[in-house]
Order: C-alpha cells, then structure tokens, then sequence
C-alpha cells in the first residue's frame, strides 16, 4: 500500500493542472497497482482506491475510462463507488462491460439506469448472469424488441407476474417472442395460457416442436383448458346484399382481382367471400367455413387455384384476422413462402376434392 500512499500528494496537482496524458498516466499506474493486489486486498484497501479514482477518472479521456471499464467489470471486489460511476456514463463502450458483467451493481443501481438510459444500456443490462423481477420489469415495459427478445431469452432472468404480462402482451405480434417466452421453464400456468391463447397456430405448432418434454406436458395440459373454454359464438352474417354486388359485377364482367383486393382491403369481409366463392366456382358457405379455419392453408390453395397475386393472398389473410389486427411477421413470410412453393395443379386438385365432397361424391 505504500506505492498507492505516495501516489495521494501528486493527485490534486494532476487533477487541477495536469495534462491528459499525466491523468491517464496516473490511473494507469494506480488501477495497475489495484489490480495485482486486487485478490488481497481487504475492504479498507479497496476504499482507499476508490477514493483516488473518483476523483481523477473522470478527468480522463474516453478510452482511458473504456480500458478500465473493462478491467473492473471483472472483479467483485473492485471500487464500488468508481463501479457504479462507470455503469452510468452515456458513453457505452465504457459503460456496457460494467453493465454486463460486474457484480457489484445492486438492483436500485440497475433499476435507476435502466429508467434513464437508452436502448444500448438496456441491453447490455438484458445480458447479465442474473436478473431481478425489479429490473426486469423495466426492461420489458422500456425496451424495443431487441433488447424484450434478449431478456426474456436470459435463463438468469426473473419476472414478476407483470413482467410476465408484458411479455406476453409485446409477443401477441411477435412469433420469435412468443416462442422464446413460451420456452422459458419458469413461466407461471396462467402466463403460458394467456400466450397460447394469443399466438396463432403456427407458433403453438413451433413452440410444441421445440418444447423440452415437461413444457410439451404444460403446453398440452393449457391447450386442453383452451380448447374446453367457452367459445365467442361465431358471428352472424348476412351474405344476401353482398351476393347480389358480386352477381352484378360479374354479369358485368367486372368482377376480378382487383375487386377482391379492394373489398379486403376494405376489411368487407361478406363481399370478399362472396367474390372469393365467385372466382373459384365453390358455394359460399364452404368459402366461408374454410375462411374461419385456425390454418391459413385454404386460402392459399383457394388464391393459387385461380392465379391470385400473393398481394391479394396476403389481404385476404388480414381481413381473416378483422380490422385493425396484423398477422406477426414470420406467419405472414411463412405464408408468403409457402404460397411461391405450392404449385397450381395441387391447387387445383385440392379444389376438386373440395367440390365433389361438397356434392356428397366421393369419386
């Protein structure tokens, strides 16, 4: 300790009057001392640092205060106080190693950064080993999706019921979301449900696949309880005004894509069906059951029988879901992908079966 003794008389000299280089060259001098003895070192010790570099860090240039970053965010017995003064800088590169790593940030520590700093700050807070409800919770209500997707994928990380909430209410839109969340082993019952409940087919499908055989269990136990839940009616419709629109339009001749594109666009859903059922040559009332099917593959088969663009194919697919909702991004490309694969003749013979099953024929 006498090194780091000899040091104090220089320091208000360096501070008030040196040049950078002299600043630098202090806290290199001085860290370099604080960590060859750092395993040793007792918390009076480690104090007496602290006290040093509060006050000459900040004099110091940015990447002289990134390198130390990155040597402190590694100790637990590092300056607390000179820690904590670095895990707040706006300067990430300095900040993000502190943030990541080191743990001698406290919960009130974290929790106050995470309200006040920005994107880059909350991710790196996403990354540490461990999280608390506390902080948590701040970062699902402030992040983007990045950083929702990083914590929530943090096995480290704990939520609280409305942590939990969150993320199941930001995954409503997020398929990749839904299926990291949906994977977490901690996520209450209830939590779990409520996510299935909002995931569309397709993420229940992939969230089974990929499940570990307790959450495929819990996943089959919250489906059953769906599937047994009461039910919306099924709204009552009346096709009549909408079928003599498209009978008019079509004795016209003007009855094409274009029309149906427009209708669903419109979110008219009786004028789309009845145009639908029109161009494809099926009764509308099996376009209107294989419209409300939990699958999106009839309406591909039903759009490549008769050469719609997939533009028309994906309007439909919205005006499945009703005004104002949007199908998350990864269905809507596997849609697309799966629409540019199937091929018209299976299209077509699909549709076939469709219509003599329709007609009670069988051959």
């Amino acid at each position: 300790m006498a090194a780091a003794l000899s040091l104090i008389p220089e320091l208000d000299d360096i501070v008030r009057n040196g040049s950078v280089e002299k600043r630098a060259e202090a806290v290199e001098r001085i860290s370099s001392l604080f960590l060859q003895g750092a395993a040793h070192f007792e918390t009076r010790h480690v104090a007496l640092f602290d006290d040093i570099l509060i006050g000459l860090v900040p004099a110091t240039e940015v990447a002289t205060r990134v390198e130390l970053a990155e040597r402190l965010s590694k100790l637990d017995n590092a300056p607390p106080t000179l820690v904590k003064q670095l895990a707040r800088e706006a300067e990430i590169r300095i900040a993000g190693p502190i943030l990541s790593r080191s743990p001698l940030l406290d919960d009130p520590t974290l929790v106050d950064i995470a309200r006040g700093r920005g994107q880059e700050h909350l991710a790196a807070i996403s990354g540490r080993l461990t999280l608390s409800p506390s902080v948590t919770d701040v970062i699902v209500r402030r992040g983007d999706r990045d950083v929702v997707r990083s914590v929530a994928a943090n096995a480290g990380a704990q939520f609280s019921e409305y942590g939990y909430s969150g993320l199941v209410k930001r995954a409503t839109g997020d398929g990749m979301l839904a299926l990291t969340v949906g994977q977490r082993e901690d996520i209450p019952a209830a939590s779990l449900k409520q996510l299935l409940a909002k995931s569309v087919d397709i993420v229940r499908r992939r969230l089974f696949d990929v499940a570990n055989p307790a959450q495929k269990a819990a996943i089959n136990k919250a489906m059953i309880e769906l599937s047994g839940a009461p039910k919306l009616q099924p709204q009552v419709r009346d096709f009549e005004p909408a079928q003599r629109a498209i009978l008019a339009l079509h004795q016209s001749g003007k009855l094409d894509e274009a029309v149906l594109l427009d209708f669903s666009r419109q979110h008219k859903y009786e004028e789309s069906v009845a145009a639908l059922a029109a161009l494809t040559g099926m009764r509308l009332n099996v376009v209107n059951q294989l419209m409300m099917d939990d699958r999106y593959d009839p309406v591909l088969l039903l759009g490549k029988s008769i050469g719609l663009e997939w533009a028309s194919v994906r309007a439909v697919l919205v005006l499945r879901l009703g005004p104002g909702k949007i199908p998350s991004g990864p269905d809507i490309e596997e849609a697309r992908i799966n629409y540019e694969r199937l091929s018209p003749a299976t299209a077509q013979r699909v549709l076939t079966f469709w219509r003599l099953r329709d007609n009670g024929r069988t051959d």
